[in-house]
This record gives structure tokens, C-alpha cells and sequence, in this order.
């Protein structure tokens, strides 16, 4: 299925050290969702990666020319589909998973091995050059948001979701405004947002703080990312708690 981000399944630079991978489209509650993961590559060469996608051989071949992937990353409950394909295709990776996704995949009855948890402060291995922190305050929902200090790049999972119309189904089209998830003013589900109710107040921080990070781009796992005015972006995007 065609998800208007083609090409799929490779390498695309965003800035020095930092690439896209767009992957197949994924259901979720029956809905096909465009896929996205980010490539970083770290100072000792070794290679970050949020969110993996599908794996083939192409990008095996591709991602094995820029260094050892060694870090993946499932920043949320619902992002760790292609965890395994990735462990299976090099060796040496660590796993790290948010909290809930190694319940979540219990639940789901997929074996998946998470080598370490994600907190709210950067793990030794990209300490000081990625920073990361948990949004905390959903009942369901805890998201594992990262900042590559030199690209000035924010990365972002769920927080924000922004389907452009050209590259949807048409009936999938005519609801997604009513959800708040459309370009270009795409925004937290309303559904999610709900999971937050009467805890604004730690929503409110962690957005504060991605603010003060003064990110240059903010990547989005979902549609359309933003590469550039990515302060004003998280100000739209937020305003429902700003």
C-alpha cells in the first residue's frame, strides 16, 4: 500500500548525522498509519535508532555502511513492531523501550527482548548528545521524547500527529479533522489528549521544556514533519495546554 512518502525502506539525510527512514503503512484500530523511524549517528559512529521500521536488505546493506547499529529505541507503548527484525538482522544491538512497551508486547504475545528501560534523564551512551525525557501525566500514555543537541533536532513519537490529505484514504480523510491529526494543523489526538485530564500541568512542562530546547526541526513519526519553525509548530501544536 502506496503512503505518499515513497521511497520507502531507505536512508533519507535530514541534517549532519541525522537521517529518516519511512517506512510501510501499519494498522492501527484498522486504520493505516505511515511509518517513520530517525537514524543518529553518534560520536563513536555507532547508530540511535527511534522507532525502526520494516527491515529489508537494501537497508541492512545501507545502515551497515554508516556504522554499528547498536541503540533501538521504542519510545511508546505502541511503537515496537519491527524491534525484532532489527535484533535478528545485527548483531550486538541494545534494545531500550519506554514504559508500558514491554507490557504492552506481553500482552500482545510477541517475545520481545528490551535490554533496558528509558527514564527521564539521557542514558550514558548518548549522554551529552541527546537528550531525552518521559511525558508523564496520561493514565495510558508515556512517551519517550528526544533532542539531538547538534542538529537541533526534536523527536517526537505520538505527541503530535499531522496526516496530510493528499496521502490518506478519502474516508480517512473526513474524520481526522474531527481527531485534531490533520496538516497543517496537525495536533495530539483528542483521544490522548483526554488521557491527560487533570494533569496539564505536567503536560505543560515537558512542552515547556521541548520549547527551551529550541529545536531547528521537530520529526514526527506520523505525516508530515516539520523541518523548520519547529518553536512555532510546538506552540500550535500545544496551545490546548500553553
Amino acid at each position: 500500500m502506496a503512503t505518499g512518502y515513497e521511497p520507502l525502506d531507505t536512508l533519507k539525510p535530514v541534517a549532519e548525522g541525522v537521517w529518516l527512514i519511512d517506512g510501510p503503512a501499519i494498522r492501527f484500530y484498522g486504520l493505516p498509519f505511515s511509518t517513520r523511524a530517525t537514524v543518529i549517528r553518534l560520536h563513536n559512529g555507532d547508530l540511535w535508532v527511534h522507532s525502526p521500521t520494516r527491515m529489508t536488505e537494501p537497508l541492512r546493506a545501507e545502515l551497515s555502511a554508516l556504522g554499528p547499529v547498536r541503540h533501538l529505541i521504542a519510545p511508546n507503548w505502541i511503537h515496537y513492531a519491527y524491534v525484532s527484525e532489527w535484533q535478528a538482522a545485527f548483531d550486538g544491538t541494545v534494545a531500550w523501550a519506554a514504559p508500558g512497551v514491554a507490557a504492552r508486547a506481553e500482552k500482545k504475545g510477541m517475545a520481545l527482548r528490551f535490554d533496558h528501560d528509558l527514564g527521564t534523564v539521557a542514558n550514558a551512551p548518548w549522554a551529552g548528545q541527546i537528550d531525552q525525557m518521559i511525558v508523564e501525566g496520561s493514565k495510558i500514555h508515556r512517551e519517550a521524547v528526544f533532542f539531538h543537541r547538534a542538529s537541533r533536532t526534536l523527536i517526537l513519537t505520538d505527541l503530535i500527529e499531522n496526516f496530510e490529505r493528499a496521502k490518506v484514504p478519502w474516508w480517512m480523510a473526513l474524520f481526522l479533522p474531527l481527531v485534531g491529526v490533520m496538516d497543517p494543523d496537525g495536533k495530539m489526538p483528542r483521544d490522548m489528549r483526554a488521557t491527560f485530564a487533570g494533569q496539564h500541568d505536567r503536560l505543560r512542562a515537558a512542552v515547556e521544556q521541548m520549547i527551551a530546547w529550541n529545536p531547528a526541526r521537530v520529526i514526527l513519526a506520523h505525516g508530515r514533519w516539520y523541518d523548520g519553525s519547529a518553536v512555532d509548530e510546538l506552540r500550535r501544536a500545544f496551545r490546548f495546554v500553553l
